[in-house]
């Protein structure tokens, strides 16, 4: 495809997604988070469609599920990109990712307290430095499913991460909850039981974070919610959603 016409299509593909969640916000019972924001999940695409749809739109957000893959676009693109970090990571390489990508976001999938703390020591060597570097997002992700093949923490062992965070690494701000949702309760048309765990363990950390005197300046957000069900999961409440395939197309192999 030449790429004039893969600009118009990405750009197509981009605002209708927007749309889509602007409609799903109106859609839902009760009143949902003003902003919802859309991660562009650039996965096994290549660097020049996130260049493309940057410069059509102006848009920031893409989401990386492997660290080389991210290192390496995050090191060609520009500066102005926020990088979220959504795949399953490895603790031996948390240190490298928090140390070398200054525009890192957010790391979405943090699900044990050895990841916290090794992306803690990598984001301190960064803001060592380079001293006006920024203290890095972290959501907690939760396997609000209980399948096998998922990543996530057992949902008891959030609260445990979430005052470790909080506690223990002070280069790091917590700033959600994560989950992916089974495919089953992703197809369904009723109400996704998994995002529906995810906001129930949302409420329950944040009580305890401030009986425990670690009160939050806001509350926590909520990253849930893919292609297939990104709209059920911004009726639920959902803050941030990570969606890929919808506007890139199928991935490359």
């Amino acid at each position: 495809m030449q790429a004039a016409a893969r600009a118009k299509v990405l750009s197509e593909n981009f605002r209708g997604i927007i749309k889509r969640i602007e409609a799903a916000k109106e859609k839902a019972e009760k009143p949902q988070p003003q902003d919802v924001r859309l991660v562009a999940v650039s996965k096994r695409m290549p660097a020049s469609d996130i260049q493309v749809l940057y410069e059509e739109t102006g848009h920031t957000h893409f989401g990386e599920n492997y660290v080389q893959e991210l290192l390496h676009k995050a090191s060609t693109l520009p500066e102005e990109i926020d990088w979220h970090l959504i795949g399953a990571l490895q603790t031996n390489k948390c240190r490298a990712v928090a140390r070398l990508i200054p525009n890192l976001w957010a790391v979405e999938s943090v699900d044990d307290i050895k990841k916290a703390k090794a992306l803690n020591i990598g984001r301190k060597e960064l803001i060592s430095s380079i001293p006006d570097a920024k203290k890095l997002r972290v959501y907690v992700q939760v396997n609000t499913s209980g399948e096998a093949s998922k990543s996530g923490c057992d949902p008891k062992a959030a609260i445990d991460i979430a005052k470790c965070i909080i506690k223990e690494c002070e280069n790091l701000t917590l700033h959600g909850l994560m989950t992916i949702g089974s495919f089953t309760e992703s197809m369904g048309e009723d109400e996704n039981r998994d995002f529906k765990k995810l906001v129930g363990i949302k409420e329950e950390v944040e009580n305890e974070l401030k009986k425990s005197g670690l009160q939050l300046s806001t509350g926590l957000e909520l990253s849930m919610g893919m292609s297939g069900d990104f709209e059920e999961a911004v009726k639920q409440g959902a803050n941030n959603v990570r969606v890929g395939t919808a506007i890139f197309g199928e991935r490359l192999r």
